[in-house]
This record gives structure tokens, C-alpha cells and sequence, in this order.
């Protein structure tokens, strides 16, 4: 083991002497695609295997009992996993990633290299009514995050392969490398440069290229476009993107508020018990819950209605239409509480898969019941594949993402206009009412989302503790005026933070202030430092963001500020070390 220890850094020597960087960072990014290809396609397939395994011998004419006890058994062996084996909360994916080029440095722990992999088989597979895609882009990230540590690099070059590693994942696990592209620029925030446009490509190529190998050329969602486009359509599309926005954002809302009600569990168990048994009723009552749903979606864009019917209750209902209308609007309330029991209970997923489905059956739900009513005649499969993409944007707050994902997974590019119109609307109106989607919404309440605005993103990557300044005397409040100068003879600040028996922060004291007093010997007896103090402009908290300490720079002019914990006094923080700092982290994290 020692032997191979030396013999890597013998090969990373000659690595920098032969290797230039920014060749060397192509040739990760290619690795890093390759390996996230791979682990797309270990994820695709053993989903699709336990779910077959377990279901696909059901007769559709049937309910099944099995769909009570399946989805508590596959979360229940996720939550054991994460809780023995990993020892670690496996929750969303996406989220993660971003909290760790905010605030983590890039780094991704180790276990989430397969983790996501096992846990989001179990859950997905036994009916976890939730996506694979979240897991496995944390997958990428995590596999770009360890291979950047792996060969040391900085944090610019680690954000960059966590970016390829999440295109890699979305381009193999969709075999849509543009979308795979776009999604880590729109929703990681990753900026824009030819310096990092051209390893997130390779990435994203080199995974489809792994997945088109492994699983051939067939889209996601097969099928066949009848139809052309129709101009005579686009204010049907325009009402389905606006549909689409407060569908989305009702999603959303009710999908963190759920999360959140079984948060409050405090048992695991218990919470598991509890979302599980939520879980297996609603897929009981409505099979298509099950798993990603896709097989719902691909039949509606084949015009095979009679799927929403299979395996449930409803099924001798299937030759009426309004039961069909009915059971789709109903389909449309429920995924979202599904999802969120999934999750909630400690089941491993994401948001794609549901927001996909969620969208497929709006656009299919919309076009039936205009069909329905005899006004007017919308193709149906049109609407379901532009609905898919409705959702998405609202959901992930991407509208780019998309439109190129679904015309990537459907082959549906002859649907651009109404695919753009339709996200775009979508996107606009969620946005009115919620800035920030569920990936981004915790994060940025905290202050810790980094984002395309650069200095918003510079100022987040700074932490308090570095711009910190504790070389500031103090005094007590009690002190005269003769131990203040004395300690102003000590001092290289002209500044004095007045500390209490606590430690607590009374004041400061500035030298400007006392300097016509300082040398009248009469009141240095009979003058106490706390006659003498100024209450600060703005205390600023330990943890406080630095976003919000720019702000407080902003409203009080002040050039230095103190920073308490708990009242107590920890230092100062100056305008003069925030810049210096300020630039140093603004070099590192842009190529321009």
C-alpha cells in the first residue's frame, strides 16, 4: 500500500511536468463522463429490473395487495442502508451538490460515489413514488468532487468536474447530453466560459455515448409524431404554461410542506412507518404512482388511455370518459404527496421523475377535456409531451433544461416553438409567486446559494472566520482613563472593543474620540472607559452570511464592525480585510 502511495506521487510530479492543466483537466472531464455514464447505466437497469421483478407478472384486470407492502419494505431497506451501512443522510441529491460549492469546499463525501446508487434502487424499485435522476447527479458530482481530490486540485477545478460529473449523470441516464449540458449551467449556476464550456461537453458526450453503447439509441419515451405543429394551437399552449406554473408551484409548495410534517417524526421509525403507510395506500388506490411512472407517460403519448385504468380499482370504469378526466385530475393532486411520503419517510429521489409525470398527465388531462367538451380538437400527445416540459420548468425553476430534455427524450424536436412558449410561461409565472425552486429555497434562506450573479456568488464562497480580525485590545467599562492609555500604548489599532465581566460586548471606544482628553492627567482617576464608549452602528453574528455583513457595511458607513456570539465579543471584521480577501476568492473562483 505504501509502495503505491509513492509510486501515484511519482505519477502526479510527472503529471505537472509533462501535462499541462488545463490538458489534464480535459482528461478528467473525459473520466469523469465515462465513469458517470457507467453509474447512469447501473441505475437504469437495476430500477428497471426490481421493478419488473416485482411486478411484472400482475395481471392489469387486477388489484394487487403486493402494492401495500412494497413501498414500506424498499424504503424501510433504505433507511436501514443509510443508517448502518452509510451512516449518513442520503437526502436530496441536487441540493447537496450546491451546498457544497456554496459552503463545502467542493467536497462531496465519498460514500455517495454508490451510495445513491443502492439506496435509490430499493426506494424507486419497490414503488418509492420518486425519480432516479437527483440520485445519480449527486452520483456524478460525487465521482468528479473525488477525482478532482484525488489528483489535488483547487476549487475551481473541482466545481468544474462536480459540473461534468452532473452533466455526465443527466446526459447518460436520459441519453440527452444537451440537456445534460444546460442543466449543470441553469440549475448548479455554474458560469460560463469556454474554459469550462468545453469539459462540460466532453462530459456530457462521452456519458451518452457510454449510455447509447449499453442501451442503444431508443429514446426515453418512445414514440411517433402525426402530427405537425399548428400555429391555431399556440393560445391552448399559452393557457398550459400558465397552468403549468401554478401547478408547479403548488407542487412545490405542498411537496416542502408534506417533507416537513414528517420531519417532525422524531422516531425514524415512525416517520417511516408512517410516510410508508401513506405511500402503499395511494399506490394501492393508483398503480401509476408507482415508481417513476414513465411506462403512464410513454403510453399517453402513444394514445393509449385503458394504463390508467390497469391494476386499480377504477378498473371497471375504463369506457367512460369523464371516469378517465376524473381519475387524471385526481393523479395530478396525489403525485405530489406521494413523492413527498417517499422522500419524508427516508426513501432516496428526486424531483424529476414526479415533475415529468406530473406534467405528462396535466398536458394529457388538459387536451382530453377540451376534446371532451367538443370545442375544439388538440392532439393529445402534443399537449402531454409539452405539459412534461411545463412542469420541469416551473418545478426546477429551468426552463432551458426543459425544453431540451424533452425534445432530447422524446425526439420531439419538431415541438420547439411550443415546448419554448409553454416553459417559458410556465417558468414566468411560478417565479411571480416563488423566486427560488425547492433545490435552491433552504439555501438561499440561509444565504448559502451560490449563484450567476458573481459577486453575490464571490461573497458566498467567503467565510466570517477568514476576514475575522482579533488583534483589537479590549478594555473593561470599568477601567479609567489612565489604564485606557496605557493600553492605547500598547496598541496598533485605534480602535477598543469595551468588554463586561462576561465577556459580553458593552461598546467601543475610538482613539479619535478621547485624543484631545488622553493627555490631561487630572481625569485619569475620576474617568471611566464607560463614560467614554459609543455603542457600534451594527453588531454582526458569528454566523451571519456574508451577503449580509456587505449590507450592514452598505446602511452604516461604519469601516469596521464587531462581531458577537451569544453578545460576547469575538473581534472585528474591517471593509480593508473583506476586499483583500474579497479579490483573492474572486481570482479563485473565475477563469475571466
Amino acid at each position: 500500500m505504501e509502495s503505491a502511495s509513492i509510486y501515484f506521487r511519482r505519477f502526479l510530479i510527472w503529471r505537472v511536468k509533462n501535462i499541462s492543466q488545463k490538458r489534464f483537466i480535459l482528461i478528467l472531464s473525459l473520466f469523469t463522463g465515462i465513469l458517470s455514464g457507467l453509474a447512469a447505466v447501473l441505475l437504469k437497469n437495476t430500477i428497471h429490473f426490481t421493478h419488473h421483478l416485482l411486478t411484472g407478472q400482475f395481471h392489469i384486470e387486477n388489484t394487487n395487495l403486493l402494492y401495500l407492502a412494497y413501498p414500506v419494505i424498499g424504503i424501510f431497506i433504505t433507511v436501514l442502508f443509510a443508517k448502518l451501512i452509510i451512516k449518513d443522510s442520503l437526502g436530496h441529491g441536487v441540493s447537496k451538490i450546491l451546498y457544497s460549492l456554496s459552503k463545502g469546499g467542493g467536497k462531496i463525501k465519498n460514500h455517495n460515489n454508490f451510495s445513491s446508487i443502492i439506496a435509490s434502487t430499493f426506494t424507486i424499485g419497490f414503488g418509492g413514488s420518486v425519480g432516479a435522476e437527483a440520485p445519480i447527479v449527486l452520483t456524478g458530482a460525487s465521482i468528479g468532487s473525488s477525482l478532482g481530490r484525488l489528483f489535488h486540485q483547487n476549487y475551481k477545478t473541482i466545481s468544474l468536474l462536480i459540473g461534468c460529473g452532473a452533466a455526465g449523470a443527466v446526459s447518460g441516464i436520459f441519453k440527452a447530453p444537451m440537456a445534460g449540458l444546460v442543466f449543470t449551467l441553469e440549475v448548479l449556476m455554474l458560469g460560463l466560459s469556454m474554459a469550462s464550456l468545453v469539459p462540460l461537453i466532453i462530459s456530457a458526450f462521452s456519458a451518452a455515448s457510454v449510455a447509447y453503447f449499453f442501451m442503444g439509441d431508443g429514446a426515453e419515451f418512445s414514440w411517433h409524431l402525426e402530427n405537425q405543429f399548428v400555429l391555431n394551437n399556440i393560445p391552448f399552449y399559452i393557457v398550459l404554461g400558465i397552468l403549468g406554473g401554478l401547478i408547479s408551484l403548488y407542487f412545490t409548495r405542498m411537496l416542502m410542506w408534506t417533507e416537513n410534517k414528517f420531519r417532525k417524526i422524531d422516531n425514524p421509525y415512525f416517520r417511516l412507518l408512517a410516510g410508508g403507510i401513506v405511500l402503499s395506500i395511494l399506490i394501492f388506490i393508483f398503480p401509476q404512482l408507482y415508481g417513476e411512472g414513465y411506462n403512464t407517460i410513454t403510453a399517453f403519448l402513444n394514445g393509449n388511455k385503458d394504463i390508467v385504468f390497469d391494476n386499480s380499482i377504477f378498473y371497471s370504469l375504463r369506457g367512460y370518459e369523464w371516469s378517465l378526466i376524473g381519475i387524471l385530475a385526481l393523479l395530478i393532486v396525489f403525485k405530489v404527496f406521494a413523492s413527498a411520503a417517499t422522500t419524508g419517510s427516508g426513501g432516496v429521489g428526486g424531483i424529476f421523475a414526479p415533475s415529468l409525470f406530473t406534467g405528462g398527465v396535466l398536458g394529457y388531462f388538459f387536451a382530453r377535456l377540451i376534446n371532451a367538451s367538443g370545442l375544439y380538437l388538440l392532439p393529445e400527445s402534443h399537449f402531454t409531451l409539452v405539459g412534461m416540459a411545463a412542469i420541469m420548468a416551473g418545478v426546477l425553476h429551468a426552463p432551458l433544461t426543459a425544453i431540451f430534455l424533452i425534445a432530447e427524450i422524446t425526439h420531439g424536436y419538431d415541438l420547439f416553438v411550443p415546448l419554448m412558449i409553454t416553459s417559458t410561461i410556465s417558468y414566468l409565472t411560478i417565479m411571480y409567486f416563488e423566486p427560488h425552486s425547492i433545490y435552491t429555497k433552504q439555501l438561499a434562506r440561509k444565504g448559502e446559494l451560490l449563484t450567476h450573479h458573481k459577486d453575490k456568488a464571490v461573497l458566498t464562497l467567503m467565510r466570517l472566520n477568514k476576514v475575522l480580525e482579533t488583534d483589537f485590545l479590549p478594555v473593561k467599562s470599568t477601567d479609567t482613563l489612565g489604564v485606557l492609555v496605557k493600553t492605547i500604548a500598547k496598541a496598533k489599532r485605534n480602535l477598543f472593543p469595551v468588554i463586561g465581566s462576561k465577556g459580553q460586548l458593552k461598546g467601543i471606544v475610538i482613539l479619535d474620540d478621547i485624543r484631545e482628553i488622553m493627555f490631561n492627567h487630572d481625569r485619569y482617576n475620576d474617568t471611566v472607559v464607560e463614560d467614554l464608549m459609543q455603542v457600534p452602528p451594527a453588531f454582526i453574528e458569528i454566523n451571519e452570511s456574508m451577503d449580509s455583513v456587505m449590507k450592514k457595511f452598505e446602511e452604516t458607513g461604519a469601516w469596521n464592525l464587531p462581531v458577537i456570539e451569544n453578545d460576547k465579543y469575538m473581534g472585528f471584521v474591517s471593509k480593508s480585510k473583506i476586499f483583500s480577501v474579497y479579490r483573492r476568492v474572486l481570482i479563485h473562483f473565475s477563469d475571466e
